[in-house]
């Protein structure tokens, strides 16, 4: 493909995002749906030319930076406190998912290697942090349940990978050792942490040197590559290197970044973040073509693949359920015993941590990473591609329907201690006190007294609402929907200053962005 096509595509590609992100906006369905279907028929459009991806660069490019956003903004806390429960998931999940699956297609398949078998059960048992996000983004859950699949969703793919690397050399070889897998494992994972922690901690070290703006937040950019590259050049994880490197980040980006870095790095990376999910999804739709024709044809797949993937993804499907609600009960078993350290996320919240599985780019990349010589590869890859297809599409559109249906709400011991309003009185208190205490000069004359008067009433307005937002909630959006009108004004009347020419752009700049500020307050105040 020449260059300039090649960028006509990528232009295409955009635009197509665009129109489908906006059509599922409209339908009310999940984002990934409508561009997953939207790249698949794409794909089969007369004219275009088939989608071949490299899966090793696929796995480069978009998995770290989606991994470390992931991990950037994820609950430290709530993260330490579920731990167990996440790598429950993460580790245990994916090992069982992994054997019951190749048990299944083994079952099916008996010309089937039992390592063949064990590499399909490793594609397609870790659920993707990518396919995770862009659903759970749009639905609301428990913070519990929340972080047990945000956290999931950032350990798994080690897992996952670590035992398709196993399956592979067991076909190579012929033979596996549990042991010297566990103890590779471990070797991955601690070499990742290494690794990831040495990134980060530089980053955190560095970052305020750079002096300006626009390169602290290039430097964010590197992080995630620079994690992963590094981890797999030492052979160990560079997805757990990834997370390492992004936990660290994200936990000290509040004190080595300033206020106009943090805006200007989030909306960097919100929209880096939209394009590589979305661009992801699409690719993946896109690749459908390449598979198919691999393996002859829409007809060779419904006539001898339909059923066997139809059957693996209820297997998978009915395995993680098998895992949550066996994992559920151990709980409940251990708190009649009196050991009442967790507490079981009950039934309805154990239906939607089951059904939370959808697989993506991981899958599909690991799969095409088969290599030749692996027997029954094409089954192997089109079964990837019909359990992305199923949990995608049907998981993926009822998911939030579930949510609703389960009416889960954060228990009493899960909740934060403070309110947001509560927080906020908490701060004005403390910001009152201090201009209280700067207010005057050293001869004890009031030289502050506008601020000191400002401040003061904020701490009372702000301690008398917390507590009691319900009552003050129509006043309070009628304040700021008059605020809104008010900066509306303002700026309408800031551009027809500009467009007069009584202003130049750099007073128009610097304006706008105080109302953009102001605007932005306002919104968040009455939301």
């Amino acid at each position: 493909m020449h260059p300039v096509e090649l960028f006509e595509l990528l232009v295409a590609m955009l635009l197509a995002i665009i129109a489908l992100h906006y059509a599922a906006h409209r339908l009310g369905l999940p984002p990934a749906v409508a561009l997953l279907t939207g790249g698949t028929l794409l794909a089969f459009v007369p004219g275009l030319p088939v989608i071949s991806l490299d899966p090793e660069l696929v796995l480069v490019i978009f998995l770290p930076p989606l991994l470390m956003d992931g991990a950037w903004f994820i609950a430290l806390g709530h993260l330490r406190r579920h731990l167990i429960g996440i790598m429950s998931l993460a580790i245990g999940a994916v090992i069982f998912t992994t054997l019951v699956v190749a048990a299944v297609a083994h079952a099916l398949m008996p010309s089937l290697p039992w390592a063949a078998c064990a590499a399909l059960g490793a594609i397609v048992s870790p659920p993707d942090a990518i396919a995770a996000r862009a659903v759970l983004q749009r639905v609301h859950l428990p913070r519990r349940l929340s972080v047990l699949l945000e956290g999931e969703s950032l350990f798994n793919d080690a897992s996952g990978l670590v035992l398709f690397r196993f399956a592979i050399a067991a076909v190579a070889t012929g033979s596996f050792s549990a042991v010297a897998g566990l103890e590779s494992f471990i070797l991955l994972a601690v070499g990742g942490l290494v690794v990831g922690g040495a990134i980060g901690a530089i980053w955190v070290l560095l970052v305020r040197r750079l002096g300006d703006d626009y390169l602290m937040i290039a430097s964010s950019m590197l992080v995630p590559w620079s994690a992963y590259l590094l981890g797999e050049a030492f052979h160990v994880s560079g997805v757990i290197a990834t997370v390492a490197a992004g936990l660290i980040c994200g936990w000290y980006q509040h004190i080595v970044w300033s206020a106009s870095v943090r805006m200007r790095g989030t909306a960097f990376w919100a929209v880096m973040i939209f394009l590589m999910e979305a661009t992801v999804f699409m690719l993946i739709g896109s690749s459908l073509r390449g598979v198919v024709d691999r393996v002859g044809g829409f007809a060779v797949v419904l006539d001898n693949m339909a059923v066997p993937v139809l059957l693996i993804l209820l297997a998978l499907t009915a395995a993680r359920f098998v895992w949550v609600f066996g994992s559920d009960a151990i709980i409940m078993l251990l708190r009649a015993m009196g050991l009442r350290r967790y507490s079981p996320v009950g039934p309805r919240g154990a239906t939607v941590l089951g059904w939370a599985g959808m697989r993506g780019v991981v899958t599909l990349a690991v799969a095409l990473s088969v290599p030749e010589s692996v027997p029954g590869r094409d089954f192997l890859l089109v079964a990837a591609f019909g359990v992305i297809l199923g949990t995608v599409l049907i998981q993926g559109t009822t998911l939030g329907l579930l949510i609703r249906w389960a009416g889960l709400s954060d228990p009493i011991h899960d909740r934060p201690r403070l309110s947001m309003s509560d927080a906020e009185a908490a701060i004005a208190r403390v910001q009152a006190v201090r201009v209280e205490q700067l207010a005057y000069d050293a001869a004890g004359e009031l030289i502050h007294p506008q601020l000191l008067e400002r401040y003061q009433r904020r701490a009372v307005l702000s301690k008398n609402y917390a507590g009691q937002e319900e009552q003050f909630a129509d006043r309070l959006h009628a304040h700021f929907d008059l605020v809104l009108e008010a900066i509306a004004a303002g700026r309408a009347e800031l551009l027809r200053l500009h467009r007069a020419g009584d202003i130049d752009e750099h007073v128009l700049q610097e304006l706008e962005r105080d109302l953009d500020l102001e605007e932005l307050t306002a919104w968040s105040m009455k939301s």
